[in-house]
C-alpha cells in the first residue's frame, strides 16, 4: 500500500484525466477503501485542490477549476511538450509572451529529471532554424486574449483596422474563429456594416473596449481554414495575378504551397491559378517553382519583370 503522501500524488494524477472517478474506482486503482478515498479528497481541498463529487449512478469525483493555480502533475511525454511549447513561444510571434515563457521555462526545467531535461536540450542543441526572410508580423497577447474571450462569449466586437494600402476604418463585427496561418493571425467574423462574412489580418486592428452586447450565432457558411486560405491567396496581397497554367488543376495544386494561391480546373489539362504576393519578385519566384508551361497578362509590371527576367537567365547561361 502506498504512503499517504505518494498516494495523495497518484491520486491527484488520476483526477487530473477530463473524467469522473466513481469512489469505488479510485479505490481499486490505489488498492484502499472507499473511505480512505473519501479522507484523501478531503486532504486535497485542504491544500486548495478543487475536488468536485456528484452523487448519483452517474456521478464521481472531478478536478474542478478554482481561484489559485495548484501545482499540475505531469507525465514524462506532457513534460517534454510543454517544455518544448514554452521554448517555441519564446521566439514565436506573439509580442509579449517572451519573458513570461523563459520564466515559466526555467521553473519546469529546474525539476525536470536528468532523461528529460537532456531530451529536451538535446532538441535545442541540434535544431537549428532557418533565419526568416523578413521579420514577420506580431501580435499582442492581449489582443489575443480579447478576440478568443469576445468568439467564446459572443460579444459585438469594435476596432480600428487598417487595410495593406494603409488606409484606416472602424469596424464593428460578430468575431467567430482565430486561425493561425503561418507568421500571421487572422479573425474569420460577421461584418455588421457590410453585411457579410469578412478575414481581418489580427496585426493590423486594434481592439475597442469595452465590448458589445451578445449576439446570436450565425452557422459559419465553411471550413474558417478554407476561407482564410483564399484570403490569404488573393485579396490579402498587395499583387494578385490571375495566371492560366497548363496543367492539371490536381498536378498544379500539388506542387504549391496553400498559401501561394487557389487553382481553378478549366479543363483536365488547363487550369488558372489565382495567386497573389507582396512583391513581384515573389510572384515570379513563385510561377518559376511550378516547373511547368504558364502563361501571363497581366497585371503589366509581372509581365514586364519576368520577360526582365527571362533575358537575365538567357544572358547567364550565353
Amino acid at each position: 500500500m502506498l504512503e499517504t503522501s505518494a498516494r495523495l500524488l497518484r491520486l491527484l494524477s488520476l483526477l487530473q484525466t477530463p473524467r469522473d472517478w466513481t469512489g469505488t474506482e479510485l479505490a481499486e486503482r490505489l488498492e484502499v477503501s472507499a473511505r480512505t478515498i473519501r479522507n484523501d479528497v478531503e486532504r486535497l481541498r485542504a491544500l486548495g485542490y478543487p475536488v468536485n463529487a456528484t452523487r448519483g449512478s452517474v456521478g464521481g469525483y472531478r478536478l474542478g477549476a478554482g481561484a489559485d493555480l495548484p501545482p499540475l502533475l505531469l507525465d514524462d511525454e506532457e513534460a517534454v511538450a510543454v517544455a518544448i511549447g514554452l521554448r517555441t513561444a519564446a521566439g514565436g510571434t506573439i509580442a509579449g509572451v517572451e519573458e513570461t515563457s523563459l520564466r515559466a521555462l526555467a521553473k519546469l526545467e529546474q525539476v525536470l529529471p536528468s532523461r528529460l531535461r537532456r531530451r529536451v536540450n538535446a532538441l535545442q542543441a541540434y535544431t537549428v532554424p532557418v533565419p526568416r526572410d523578413e521579420p514577420g508580423p506580431r501580435v499582442t497577447a492581449e489582443t489575443l486574449t480579447v478576440l478568443t474571450a469576445c468568439c467564446r462569449d459572443r460579444e459585438v466586437l469594435r476596432f480600428g483596422y487598417r487595410t495593406h494600402d494603409g488606409s484606416e476604418s472602424v469596424r464593428k463585427v460578430e468575431p467567430y474563429r482565430l486561425v493561425n496561418w503561418g507568421r500571421r493571425w487572422y479573425l474569420v467574423a460577421w461584418d455588421l456594416d457590410r453585411g457579410d462574412w469578412r478575414t481581418f489580418r489580427v496585426d493590423r486592428l486594434t481592439p475597442r473596449i469595452p465590448t458589445g452586447p451578445r449576439f446570436t450565432a450565425r452557422e459559419l457558411p465553411e471550413d474558417v481554414t478554407d476561407r482564410v486560405r483564399r484570403g490569404v491567396s488573393s485579396a490579402a496581397w498587395r499583387y494578385r495575378a490571375d495566371v492560366t497554367v497548363h496543367a492539371s488543376a490536381e498536378e498544379v495544386t500539388a506542387r504549391i504551397n496553400p498559401a501561394v494561391g487557389t487553382v481553378e480546373a478549366v479543363d483536365a489539362n488547363t487550369c488558372v491559378l489565382h495567386t497573389g504576393a507582396d512583391s513581384i519578385e515573389t510572384m515570379a519566384v513563385h510561377l518559376g517553382m511550378l516547373n511547368v508551361p504558364f502563361r501571363v497578362t497581366e497585371p503589366p509590371r509581372l509581365v514586364d519583370y519576368l520577360r526582365e527576367l527571362a533575358d537575365r537567365y538567357r544572358d547567364a547561361t550565353g
